[in-house]
């Protein structure tokens, strides 16, 4: 698959693109099926679950290439390499298995969005620090979506290019301390789509996945597309938001 014109300005301008169909649904199923065979296999230790919510659900198949073909073996990966350059973006080796469990109530809060890299403390990261690890999140829907407050993954278009002049005046360490102090430049759109679609993001994109108001479980698989160089580039990439973009920078 080769992205138009049209679906570059609106990564440059939103910082995401929603990409209908990219995954086969036998993939989609494979992937769901490892992942309701290990919840059935192992369950979910209580005193485990904030950080299944916070980091990954069935830690022992993240590697499974149930999950990473989910990445690798799919027009996702040419998507994302056309925004990096040919030859730029590496192989996903594993993936966050993102589930979002039905509320016992019914009456969602307003979502409150995050940029990743900010230590909470149940994310992998201490509290009070920050990292930048990685270019774009590839967020794959293995499970209908058809309704807001579904667990929707959630964007705030055109924050990547807010916080860059944040960080700019600021400091990257500036998300150390989150960025709920920040009003921010839009309002969040819930994403509704169908098992196989991907929504991709600019790594420095206000997200969040908001609550599940409806009575079936959420099923995503999330990958953190990375430039070959974005570990020694670091945490320059928040203030310069396209420096591991060369094919988006070249296309649009």
């Amino acid at each position: 698959m080769k992205l138009n014109s049209k679906q570059l300005r609106q990564m440059h301008d939103d910082g995401y693109l929603v990409l209908k169909g990219m995954v086969p649904l036998v993939m989609v199923h494979a992937a769901r099926q490892a992942i309701n065979h290990h919840l059935g296999e192992y369950g979910m230790p209580p005193d485990e679950l904030n950080s299944y919510r916070a980091q990954t659900y069935c830690r022992s198949i993240t590697r499974d290439a149930a999950l990473t073909d989910l990445f690798n073996k799919t027009p996702v990966f040419a998507a994302c390499e056309q925004l990096v350059g040919v030859g730029n973006l590496l192989a996903a080796t594993s993936a966050q298995i993102a589930l979002r469990f039905p509320r016992a109530d019914t009456e969602p809060q307003p979502p409150h969005g995050h940029i990743d890299g900010q230590g909470t403390g149940t994310n992998g990261i201490p509290r009070g620090e920050f990292a930048r690890s990685f270019t774009m999140l590839a967020v794959v829907l293995l499970s209908d979506l058809p309704k807001p407050y579904s667990g929707n993954f959630t964007v705030w278009p055109g924050t990547h290019r807010q916080f860059e002049t944040i960080f700019k005046e600021k400091g990257p360490a500036y998300l150390a301390d989150g960025i709920g102090a920040v009003e921010l430049c839009s309002e969040p759109v819930q994403i509704t789509g169908e098992p196989g679609d991907v929504v991709l993001t600019h790594h420095q994109l206000v997200h969040t996945a908001v609550a599940n108001s409806c009575p079936d479980i959420r099923y995503a698989a999330i990958f953190r597309g990375r430039h070959k160089d974005a570990e020694q580039i670091g945490v320059a990439a928040m203030t310069d938001i396209w420096r591991e973009w060369e094919g988006l920078r070249q296309g649009s």
